[in-house]
């Protein structure tokens, strides 16, 4: 029986396999399925040329070929140069007119040659050096697009950062809020720990947006930004003075040391801060993680609308003269 199966199916594939182009198709379907996969694996594997390499390119192929054209202007002006001396031969030896005819005709060939190579080689001489500066400014736009990346990517390690600093700084903060003990000292410690920890995320928010606006000015080459530069130190604020970052909404002035400090509206400032529940309260100030404030920035900046106010100016507020009137306002009360 398995004898008897085995030459069935012995005949049956002979028979299959003498029918004409019975396994054609299935073989072309096969090969056709190996094709497109590999075609997907080449378009998945090539790499995009850049436009540095496409210019750098190009700009190789054309030097090369200015090269062969130089040697073809070169054997032709050889040529041109013998075709005269042999016409100025046969003139001198008195040569026969149909000569002297022949002679005159290939050497104002050869020079029509040798002007359509001259002005074949200049045409390639003004194409290599558009390309040149095409690569010129390739390259700078490859430079600007690297040194934006790179802001980028510090304002997303940034954004990235911050929310750590946040969490450590609220963990200091709950480790005395949420103790049954009360301690001056501690509780003082937690409100400045909370007074630094809005501040910085305020300040991170804004030096995220500023490095994302540098990123663009310097991709679109507004920006002369240079990277690995040493930053200018700061100055630091005078030890006696106690300070805070605050955006003001007003024009507002105050003493220090016996001098007098403006600053205008929209601006960043170091505001003393014993000036600062005054001017919150009287909302001549903000901090900087407020809502308006945000807004304010993105509208008017953080250099503030004008410069520095004059001493005249009626709009200005004295917050010096604020606090006495509120101090002799609640005296009076008392």
């Amino acid at each position: 029986m398995a004898q008897d199966g085995q030459q069935t199916r012995a005949e049956l594939s002979r028979n299959v396999s003498q029918v004409p182009g019975y396994f054609r198709p299935l073989l072309i379907r096969r090969v056709g399925v190996e094709d497109i996969a590999e075609d997907i694996a080449m378009a998945f594997f090539k790499r995009e040329i850049s436009p540095v390499e496409r210019f750098e390119t190009v700009l190789r192929e054309k030097r090369a070929a200015r090269q062969k054209l130089a040697d073809r202007l070169s054997l032709a002006e050889t040529v041109v140069r013998e075709k005269r001396t042999a016409a100025e031969r046969l003139a001198v030896t008195g040569a026969d007119d149909v000569k002297l005819g022949r002679a005159e005709a290939n050497l104002r060939a050869m020079e029509e040659r040798a002007k359509a190579l001259r002005a074949e080689l200049a045409e390639f001489d003004e194409q290599i050096a558009s390309t040149e500066r095409a690569l010129s400014d390739a390259r700078a736009q490859r430079d600007r697009d690297m040194t934006a990346d790179q802001i980028e990517a510090m304002a997303a390690a940034i954004e990235r950062a911050a929310p750590g600093f946040g969490a450590g700084a609220t963990a200091l903060v709950h480790a005395v809020t949420q103790s049954i003990a009360s301690i001056p000292e501690a509780n003082r410690f937690s409100a400045s720990v909370e007074a630094v920890r809005r501040e910085v995320l305020s300040a991170a928010d804004l030096i995220c947006w500023e490095l994302r606006s540098a990123a663009v000015r310097t991709r679109a080459g507004n920006a002369n930004v240079t990277l690995g530069a040493a930053a200018e130190p700061q100055p630091p604020p005078p030890a006696e003075i106690d300070r805070q970052l605050i955006y003001t909404l007003n024009r507002v002035l105050w003493r220090e040391d016996g001098v007098v400090r403006r600053a205008p509206a929209f601006a960043l400032v170091e505001l003393p801060k014993c000036l600062l529940p005054l001017a919150l309260r009287h909302q001549h100030v903000d901090y900087l993680n407020a809502r308006r404030v945000q807004t304010l920035i993105h509208v008017h900046g953080s250099e503030g609308a004008n410069s520095e106010p004059s001493p005249d100016d009626p709009q200005l507020v004295d917050l010096d003269a604020l606090a006495a009137q509120n101090e002799s306002v609640e005296a009076v009360v008392a």
